[in-house]
């Protein structure tokens, strides 16, 4: 007796025609990778001039999610994504010592500023970043920090190191365990200072009375690096996908893309791969 009595060609069709969906279905999944990336590549605005020049090479679909740099390695960490994409080099080298990535690869740098009141009460502008929260905590000035383990953060934390008052910035000091976008709407609407990266200050649209103060010192660099996750820690990651993520970023094709994005004439990303 055939195994077929009863089914007539248009089921088998039917039935055909949900396989090849299936098979499309799995085709499209496996062409897009999950990126952990920081709060300030995603509000600058990059991802949204970036990733579509990535998929016009590629045919890879890219899903960013925005976190502070330490909630992003993290997250790579339980393995719910392919790549990293983050701004604190001492974290990011741990994460690859601890056999978590596979290798930092530089991709751009810009840099942090001091964003604070116009009429900048406390006398913080100028070059010095050390010198300047020495002042801001002299003169218990509001001062808004990320306090959220973002890139951001951890730099803000060496400056106050730096200026010898690592436990005491002062009694303006809040931590509001946010973004930049949120942190740099809370100084905007309470006339305090705040640390900020470039890209995402340019970007920002709702400045109040906010203006950068200090910027120019050596130690405001702020540098990016890519990661591949490691899939002998994580068996899901999609390697080949995430390696050709990583690869573009740092090829000319994608350092031409970073250097090409710019507000009002002025570019937010240098490209450094390679060094």
């Amino acid at each position: 007796m055939s195994v077929f009595r009863g089914f007539r060609p248009s089921s088998l069709a039917k039935w055909g025609s949900v396989a090849l969906l299936w098979a499309v279905s799995m085709a499209a999944s496996a062409q897009s990778i999950v990126v952990a990336s920081t709060t300030s590549t995603e509000q600058s605005g990059l991802f949204g001039h970036l990733l579509p020049e990535f998929k016009k090479a590629s045919g890879i679909e890219v899903k960013v999610v925005a976190l502070g740099t330490g909630q992003a390695l993290d997250m790579a960490r339980r393995g719910d994504a392919d790549v990293v994409f983050v701004h604190d080099p001492a974290a990011e080298e741990k994460f690859v010592a601890e056999g978590f990535g596979l290798q930092r690869r530089a991709v751009m740098y810009n840099d942090f500023v001091l964003i604070g009141p116009k009429g900048d009460p406390a006398g913080t502008r100028g070059r010095d970043i050390v010198a300047a929260l020495k002042k801001l905590s002299a003169a218990q000035a509001a001062f808004v920090s990320r306090g959220d383990k973002s890139g951001t953060h951890a730099a803000e934390l060496r400056f106050w190191a730096l200026a010898g008052l690592a436990d005491k910035p002062g009694a303006g000091y809040k931590a509001c365990g946010c973004g930049m976008g949120p942190a740099l709407n809370i100084a905007a609407s309470s006339g305090a200072y705040v640390l900020a990266d470039r890209g995402t200050w340019l970007n920002f649209k709702n400045r109040a009375d906010l203006a950068v103060l200090v910027e120019g010192d050596n130690r405001l660099s702020n540098p990016y690096g890519v990661i591949v996750v490691n899939p002998a820690r994580h068996p899901q990651v999609k390697l080949a996908e995430a390696q050709k993520f990583a690869d573009w970023v740092v090829s000319p094709a994608g350092q031409a893309a970073i250097a090409a994005y710019k507000i009002a004439g002025e570019q937010l990303f240098f490209p450094n791969a390679g060094n």
